[in-house]
């Protein structure tokens, strides 16, 4: 192994244990008791924050518990109780699609692999992921905007698109890790490492961030190597 490749992993290794302390109890901020409520709630999240999510499907789901029950809904009325939330008129339209599959074709019951997943409407491999992961507690790593973002400014990932930053984070850690290490990076990219204005001063991670903009004068002199 060269130096390069070890001082590599071994960074590698300190972000992770430095995230790990940091979120301890990160976990997926969408509101659901079952697959199906996980499923129709991620698709929801598309270009819309979890707590809007959240808000639209507290008073969705208790009505509409499951796909036979969301089918008694019209795509207008469907669209009337999203309508607050960013592309409701094609989720609306996905959203019944699915349910329609999941009736007709899983007796009502959300499938456990990605690809039956993928192939339901408006479910790309983000959500799939995380319906496995969460839902199923499948190994894998869902790669959303934070993760993206966080992952190649740490230097853990370096790709412009989703699936390969999943490639990347995929064969660098351990499949044990991936569920709990997408949250928090999730939790990382939404408190700390914002897409406008990081708080790069205030972040345990900046000594291993090749982006961090942190005025070393003001950095702490604690070490967080573990």
């Amino acid at each position: 192994m060269s130096s390069k490749n070890y001082d590599s992993e071994k960074k590698s290794s300190e972000i992770l244990k430095l995230l790990a302390m940091a979120y301890p109890d990160a976990y997926c901020e969408l509101t659901y008791k079952n697959p199906f409520e996980l499923l129709i709630a991620t698709i929801l999240s598309a270009q819309a924050t979890d707590q809007k999510v959240n808000q639209i499907t507290s008073k969705l789901f208790p009505s509409y518990p499951t796909p036979a029950d969301m089918l008694r809904l019209t795509p207008s009325q469907l669209e009337a109780k999203i309508k607050s939330i960013g592309l409701y008129r094609t989720k609306a339209h996905n959203i019944l699609e699915t349910c329609r599959i999941l009736v007709e074709d899983y007796d009502g019951e959300v499938p456990k692999t990605l690809a039956e997943l993928i192939n339901l409407p408006g479910v790309g491999r983000k959500t799939a992921n995380v319906v496995l992961a969460n839902a199923f507690g499948v190994p894998a790593f869902p790669v959303d905007t934070h993760v993206l973002r966080v992952s190649n400014r740490l230097g853990l990932a370096q790709g412009k698109n989703p699936f390969e930053v999943e490639n990347t984070l995929t064969a660098l850690i351990p499949s044990e890790l991936w569920i709990d290490t997408h949250h928090q990076l999730i939790f990382h990219g939404r408190r700390v490492c914002s897409a406008k204005n990081p708080q790069c001063g205030q972040c345990l991670l900046r000594e291993y961030c090749p982006s961090s903009k942190a005025d070393p004068s003001s950095v702490a002199s604690k070490s967080y190597n573990l």
